[in-house]
């Protein structure tokens, strides 16, 4: 008669968990748009157009940010062999905080156009997207210590994820200190995040991954 501990371990395929993700980013990055409303006054309708730069601003370093995010999740998750419990959890957690961004952008918006409140309205991006950046990093950990990555993906390309993940909490955190004083200067900050981090991670595909593992 098998043991329980002989019992085979379930296994839950990562498919459905990116699948309900992908789900939700693409519902975040519609939302974003729904926020920009119209002029009211259609007699100066380019006037009033203009009037919006602060919310085409905010969506469009919202829409290219959450982009990223769905970009890291994927770099993510392609080398996850099975998910557990805790990862559903945790990934929830990181869905909530990016179905919250929406909001985040629209009350940016608001600020930049009001020149009102623009310190608080700064911090509270940055803290939504810091908060995402926290939870990527909590997730990879769980990963590599429950052993849930795939075993032919190198210790290299592990490490080298994992530094870019730690490396966004380090510059989403510097753009929401300076943006509490100098409010421009932190979404300055903030949106420089974007170029450096579409860019690929070296050992991701698993290339540079074997020939760095035969060096070491």
């Amino acid at each position: 008669m098998r043991s329980k501990s002989d019992a085979p371990r379930l296994a839950r395929h990562p498919g459905r968990l990116v699948a309900f993700s992908d789900a939700v980013f693409a519902i975040a990055v519609t939302l974003l748009v729904l926020e920009i409303q119209p002029p009211e006054d259609f007699g100066h309708l380019l006037r009033g157009l203009g009037a919006l730069w602060s919310s085409y601003l905010a969506y469009a370093l919202s829409f290219l940010l959450i982009g990223q995010v769905w970009v890291n999740h994927h770099v993510m998750f392609d080398r996850v062999r099975h998910v557990d419990r805790a990862v559903l959890f945790l990934n929830t957690l990181l869905l909530m905080v990016i179905a919250f961004l929406p909001f985040s952008t629209s009350l940016l918006a608001g600020a930049l156009r009001a020149e009102q409140g623009l310190r608080t309205a700064v911090v509270v991006y940055g803290a939504t997207l810091w908060t995402a950046a926290a939870l990527f990093n909590i997730i990879w950990a769980h990963l590599r210590r429950a052993k849930l990555l795939d075993p032919n993906f190198g210790p290299s390309g592990v490490r080298a994820i994992g530094r870019r993940f730690a490396l966004a909490l380090v510059w989403i955190g510097s753009g929401i200190l300076v943006g509490a004083f100098v409010p421009i200067a932190g979404v300055v900050i903030i949106a420089g995040f974007l170029p450096a981090y579409y860019l690929p991670i070296r050992g991701e595909y698993g290339e540079d991954n074997k020939a760095t593992d035969r060096r070491d």
